[in-house]
């Protein structure tokens, strides 16, 4: 087994330590830093978040495998920045405003850094304005808004008509989701997406980013 085989198989068993170890091997190597990421850390993400989505594996599973991911963009991370290696987009996440559930706000954010994008999560109870203007100085192309409760769910709305009165549909796309969120509801307030679950997100994020 090679050694982006190796980075694969244990990122997608959470091994951390092992991933980390296998990347610097990769780096000593010579091999590409763009080979190591795309082939060994994003290539073991994408069979997590398949996995997942097919819910043969589930939540804590995925948060290890992150972790080890992490460790391993760790370490590409100042061979990047030296190369000049960009991020495949930008996306700006965030729980609506009013509402402080993240965890399947956190769980995007995970697996949309394991698809290669560079995330600014803004947390939780996150007002309109603070989502076009984080979007807007970061040159994010998308906005993820989540909603645990219905209650808070109007104030997606307020992020697409922000856009709009801006004059930036079709520069920064938005994406929603969450339990009491619905597609129909995605297209009444004119949100460009919506995911179902973390998996799904990330594809129509890929898609409104135009690398899916």
């Amino acid at each position: 087994m090679d050694v982006l085989q190796e980075i694969v198989t244990n990122l997608r068993n959470g091994e951390d330590a092992r991933v980390a170890e296998l990347t610097s091997q990769a780096i000593d190597a010579g091999l590409p830093v763009t080979e190591i990421l795309d082939n060994g850390l994003i290539g073991g993400m994408n069979i997590v978040a398949e996995l997942f989505g097919r819910h043969e594996i589930f939540l804590p599973e995925v948060l290890l495998a992150a972790r080890a991911m992490q460790r391993g963009i760790d370490l590409l991370k100042p061979l990047m920045i030296e190369e000049g290696i960009p991020s495949i987009g930008k996306v700006v996440i965030g729980t609506a405003h009013g509402d402080l559930h993240d965890i399947g706000k956190n769980l995007v954010g995970i697996m949309l850094k394991g698809a290669g994008f560079e995330v600014i999560d803004l947390g939780s109870d996150v007002p309109a304005e603070r989502f076009v203007d984080a979007a807007t100085e970061s040159g994010a192309s998308v906005i993820g808004i989540s909603a645990l409760l219905t209650t808070t769910m109007s104030s997606m709305k307020g992020v697409v008509d922000l856009l709009k009165e801006r004059d930036l549909v079709g520069k920064i796309h938005t994406i929603v989701g969450g339990a009491p969120v619905s597609k129909e509801f995605a297209e009444e307030i004119g949100a460009d997406a919506y995911g179902y679950d973390a998996a799904h997100a990330v594809k129509q994020v890929k898609a409104l980013a135009g690398v899916g």
